[in-house]
């Protein structure tokens, strides 16, 4: 029997895409993480999952070839990942796009999932 770790599922990290098309973090996915500056993130599908609703990420120490770097600006950490949502069709820019990020084990890895939301940034009509 494997016993679920409050401290796993009670964080409420996130992510979101920008308009500019960087990836920005909370302060709770900040610290659960350990995200800082001297780390690169890099991304991946499951080969069963599809792009539009779930990706994955590993934060790592070593920079190569598949990984993006992590900026900071202030208190706030992001990734230029605009040619990455770009080439998938992500719509960041008419819409509100978040990842809700959790730990998970994959293939014996420690990964994060990142599952998708989309707001709308349509305006709402009024009627006076």
């Amino acid at each position: 029997m494997k016993y679920i770790k409050v401290s796993d599922v009670a964080v409420k990290a996130k992510a979101a895409i920008h308009k500019t098309g960087k990836l920005g973090f909370s302060s709770n996915a900040i610290n659960y993480f350990g995200i800082d500056e001297s780390k690169y993130i890099k991304f991946a599908f499951d080969d069963e999952e599809t792009k539009d609703n779930i990706m994955y990420s590993v934060i790592t120490s070593e920079c190569d070839n598949d990984s993006f770097s992590i900026l900071r600006a202030g208190n706030y950490y992001y990734v230029n990942t605009k040619g990455l949502f770009d080439s998938l069709g992500y719509d960041y820019k008419n819409n509100k796009i978040i990842f809700d990020l959790v730990k998970v084990d994959y293939e014996g890895n420690q990964v994060i999932k990142m599952i998708k939301r989309i707001i709308s940034n349509k305006k709402k009509e009024v009627t006076i």
